[in-house]
C-alpha cells in the first residue's frame, strides 16, 4: 500500500512539487517561529544571570538594562562611586557588582569590574587567571577568537563605545586571562579592573593635577541581587527617590521587550499559517482531482478484494507521505534560519540565542503537518470509499 502510494503521489510530479513547496515553507515559517523564541527567551534569561537590578544614571530603564546586562546600548551616564557603599548598607540587597563603562576594542566592550562578576555567571578560564592589578585584561572566549590575543600579549582599547573611536596608546592592557566559551554576555566582553578604566580616562584630563579620591571617582552601573523578595517591593523605589539614580528591573523591563518583539513573531506565525492553509487547500484539491482520475484503477482494486477501507486509506497514505517529507525539509530549513539569524547576530556583536538543541515547542510540527493532510485528505478518502463498483464497471468507456 505504501509503494502503491507514493506512485500515485509522484504520478502528477509538479501538483506534487508546489504541495510539497507550500507545506515546506509554512513549516519551517513555523518552526523558526517557535525555535527563534524559545532561543531568544533562553538566552535573555542566560544573560541576567540572577541580577535583580540594575541601579544607572536618570534615564531610561529599558536603556541602563540593555548597557547594563546585555551591553547592546551606551548607559545613561555614570553614578558617584559612593553609591555602591549606599546599596551595600540597604538591608534587602545581597551583592552589588559595579560596572564602568566607556571603551572598546575592536568593536568589543571593555568592562571594568570586579571578580565578582565572573562569579554571577559562573565563567570558567580556559587560560591563565584573573586580573590582579590595573592594566591586566581578561578576555571573553569570541574576543579571543576574533582578535587572535593570547596570554601575555598586549592591545590597546579605543574611546566609546563603538568601533572606531580614538585610540588610547598609551596606555595598553596585558592579557592574563582567556574565558572558556560560556553562550552569555560575557563571551563578548574585555573585563579588566575598575581602577583600569579610571586610569586610562584621567589621563585624558591634563586639567586634573591632583589625584583622585577613590569615593570622588564615578562608575557607569551597578548590579545588584536582592536579599529576600520584600526587595522587588520597596528597593526600586528608594533607588528611585534618591538624587540622579534610576533603578531598572531587567525581568520585567526584558518582558516589555518581548512584547515587542512579539509583534514580529505574530506577522510570521500569521504568514505560516497562511502558508499552511494554502497547502491544505492544495492537497485538498489535488486529492479530490486524483480520486476522480482513478475510478477505474480503483474499482479494480475493489474487484480484486480489497475492502473499501483500504481504498479509502490509500488516499490517506498519500497525504501522509507528502506530510512526512514537509515536515522533514520544513525543520531542516527552519533550524537553517535559527542558524542563519545566530551567526547574523553573532557578526554583529549583538544578543546570543540558547543553545541549538531541540526545542519541546518544535513537536508541534510534526502533528500539525499530519494534523492538516488526514483533514484534507478526509473528503477524497470518503469518496473512494463510497464508490459504487457496480456503477462504474458498467459505464461506458
Amino acid at each position: 500500500m505504501i509503494r502503491l502510494a507514493w506512485r500515485y503521489l509522484w504520478s502528477s510530479p509538479l501538483t506534487t512539487a508546489l504541495n510539497l513547496l507550500l507545506l515546506t515553507l509554512g513549516l519551517a515559517a513555523v518552526t523558526f517561529v517557535l525555535r527563534a523564541s524559545a532561543q531568544v527567551e533562553a538566552g535573555l534569561k542566560r544573560d541576567l544571570a540572577g541580577i535583580d537590578l540594575v541601579v544607572g544614571a536618570k534615564g531610561s530603564p529599558m536603556q541602563i538594562m540593555l548597557a547594563g546586562v546585555f551591553h547592546l546600548d551606551a548607559p545613561t551616564g555614570n553614578i558617584p562611586m559612593a553609591t555602591l557603599a549606599l546599596l551595600k548598607q540597604q538591608p534587602l540587597v545581597a551583592e552589588v557588582v559595579p560596572l564602568s563603562l566607556g571603551d572598546s576594542f575592536r568593536g568589543f566592550r571593555v568592562v571594568g569590574t570586579t571578580p565578582a562578576y565572573l562569579d554571577l555567571y559562573g565563567a570558567q578560564l580556559a587560560q591563565g587567571a584573573a586580573w590582579q592589578r590595573p592594566m591586566q585584561a581578561v578576555l571573553g572566549a569570541e574576543v579571543a577568537r576574533a582578535s587572535g590575543l593570547k596570554i601575555g600579549d598586549r592591545f590597546a582599547g579605543s574611546h566609546g563605545l563603538a568601533e572606531g573611536g580614538g585610540a588610547h596608546g598609551d596606555h595598553s592592557f596585558e592579557v592574563v586571562g582567556l574565558l572558556a566559551p560560556s553562550g552569555s554576555v560575557l563571551d563578548r566582553l574585555v573585563l579588566t579592573d575598575l581602577a583600569s578604566v579610571w586610569e586610562v580616562h584621567e589621563a585624558h584630563h591634563a586639567d586634573d593635577a591632583q589625584p583622585h579620591d577613590d569615593e570622588a571617582r564615578e562608575i557607569t552601573l551597578a548590579l545588584v541581587r536582592y536579599r529576600s523578595p520584600l526587595a522587588a517591593a520597596m528597593l526600586p523605589r528608594w533607588v528611585n527617590a534618591q538624587a540622579g539614580l534610576q533603578a531598572a528591573a531587567p525581568a520585567l523591563e526584558s518582558a516589555r521587550l518581548m512584547r515587542l518583539v512579539g509583534a514580529g513573531t505574530e506577522v510570521l506565525k500569521g504568514f505560516g499559517a497562511v502558508l499552511l492553509a494554502a497547502a491544505g487547500l492544495s492537497v485538498w484539491v489535488a486529492l479530490l482531482h486524483a480520486v476522480r482520475a482513478r475510478q477505474p484503477d480503483l474499482a479494480m482494486l475493489r474487484m480484486l478484494g480489497a475492502p473499501a477501507r483500504r481504498v479509502a486509506s490509500l488516499i490517506a497514505l498519500e497525504a501522509l507521505l507528502l506530510a512526512a517529507m514537509a515536515t522533514a525539509l520544513g525543520l531542516a530549513l527552519g533550524h537553517g534560519l535559527v542558524l542563519g539569524l545566530s551567526e547574523l547576530l553573532a557578526q554583529r556583536q549583538s544578543l546570543r540565542l540558547g543553545p541549538l538543541g531541540w526545542s519541546e515547542a518544535e513537536g508541534l510540527v510534526p502533528l500539525l503537518a499530519f494534523g492538516l493532510a488526514l483533514l484534507a485528505a478526509a473528503w477524497p478518502a470518503w469518496r473512494a470509499y463510497r464508490l459504487d463498483v457496480t456503477t462504474l464497471l458498467q459505464a461506458p468507456r
